[in-house]
C-alpha cells in the first residue's frame, strides 16, 4: 500500500475535537474530511447537542482568522458582506468589510434569517470571492463556512435555498449521545465545556499543504465512472424529484480523496466513495411525494442507489 505524506496534523485536529465532543468519532472524522477537502460544512441538529461547540473547537484548532455571526430574522446581507460608508471629508465612499472576510466563518443558526440574507454567502462559498458594486475581493485561503441550523419544524426557521444547500460539501448531525457517553459528559462537564484549553495545532501552511496533496491523489477512471453512475441514478430515481448536481459529484470525489488521505493512501478505492455518499449527497436531494407517502428518507434512498451501482474492482497499484 502506498502512503500519503504525513497526516499527523490532521489527527491532531481530530484529537482536539474529541476533547469536547465525545462518542461521535465518525461525525468528527467527517468534519475533518470536509476541512481537508476544502469544503463547507452544515451541522443540522436540535439545540443543545454541541453544534456550536464543535464549530468553535474546530476553529480554535486552526491558526486561522475566525469570525462568528449569529443569524437572526433582521440580519441583512450588508451585515455579512460589508457596507459602503460615505466619508464627508473626502467626499468618497469607503467599503467597510463585513465578517465574511475571514478564513473560518461560523454562521450560527443560519436558518433563522431570511433566504435573501442566506444567499449573500453564495459567491464566497462557491468562488472564494466577494464582489461589491465596484470592487472585487479574493478571500484568503483556506476559507471555510461552518454553519449550524435547527430543524425546520422549529419556530422561527427558514428553509435554506437549494443553491445554498448544494454549496455545503457535507451536512452532518450529531444526534443524542449514547447513555454511557452522556454519563461521561456529566462526570466531566467542566472540562468538556471549557474549550478555551484547546490550542491551535495546524497553521495555514499545514492546511493548504494537506489540501494540495489531497487534490493530487490518484483516481482511477473506474472510480470516476462509479461516482457518475451514483449521481445519474439519483437523477432518475422514482423517489426523488431532484437528484444531485455535477457540483455534488465533484464534492463526492473530493471527500473520497480526503478519506483516502486519512487512511494513508495516495489513491482512492470504491469504499472511500461509498462511505462518503450519504453525508455528501443526502442534503442535496429533494424527495418526491411518493417517497414521503412511503416514509422514505434520504439515507434509505441513497442506500438503494448504492445497491444499484456495480462496484468497480481495481487492482492495487
Amino acid at each position: 500500500m502506498k502512503k500519503a505524506t504525513d497526516n499527523k496534523k490532521a489527527f491532531q485536529i481530530l484529537d482536539n475535537l474529541k476533547k469536547v465532543i465525545v462518542g461521535k468519532d465518525e461525525v468528527l472524522e467527517n468534519v475533518l474530511i470536509t476541512l481537508l477537502a476544502g469544503g463547507h460544512l452544515l451541522i443540522q441538529d436540535i439545540p443543545g447537542v454541541g453544534k456550536t461547540t464543535l464549530a468553535k473547537a474546530l476553529s480554535k484548532s486552526l491558526d486561522l482568522s475566525y469570525k462568528r455571526i449569529q443569524f437572526t430574522p433582521d440580519l441583512m446581507p450588508s451585515d455579512i458582506i460589508g457596507v459602503n460608508i460615505y466619508n464627508k471629508d473626502t467626499e468618497t465612499f469607503t467599503f467597510k468589510k463585513g465578517p465574511i472576510f475571514t478564513q473560518i466563518f461560523l454562521a450560527d443558526e443560519i436558518n433563522r434569517t431570511s433566504p435573501k440574507t442566506q444567499s449573500s454567502l453564495l459567491q464566497a462559498m462557491e468562488e472564494g470571492e466577494v464582489s461589491t458594486e465596484d470592487i472585487h475581493y479574493v478571500l484568503n485561503k483556506p476559507f471555510m463556512v461552518l454553519a449550524t441550523q435547527n430543524p425546520l419544524e422549529y419556530q422561527g426557521t427558514f428553509p435554506l435555498p437549494e443553491a445554498q444547500l448544494d454549496r455545503f460539501l457535507m451536512c452532518l448531525s450529531l444526534g443524542y449521545p449514547d447513555k454511557s457517553y452522556e454519563v461521561e459528559i456529566l462526570k466531566n462537564y467542566n472540562s468538556i465545556k471549557n474549550i478555551d484549553s484547546i490550542k491551535a495545532v495546524a497553521s495555514q501552511y499545514d492546511i493548504l499543504t494537506m489540501q494540495n496533496e489531497i487534490d493530487n491523489l490518484k483516481v482511477h477512471l473506474d472510480i470516476l465512472n462509479y461516482i457518475v453512475d451514483i449521481a445519474n441514478i439519483t437523477r432518475d430515481h422514482e423517489y426523488l424529484r431532484l437528484g444531485v448536481s455535477p457540483r455534488a459529484s465533484i464534492d463526492l470525489l473530493k471527500a473520497a480523496k480526503a478519506k483516502a488521505f486519512l487512511q494513508n493512501r495516495d489513491y482512492v478505492i470504491p469504499d472511500d466513495v461509498k462511505s462518503m455518499t450519504i453525508p455528501v449527497l443526502g442534503h442535496r436531494l429533494i424527495l418526491s411525494s411518493e417517497a414521503k407517502i412511503q416514509q422514505k428518507d434520504h439515507q434509505q434512498i441513497l442506500e438503494d442507489v448504492l445497491s444499484r451501482v456495480n462496484i468497480p474492482v481495481i487492482a492495487n497499484e
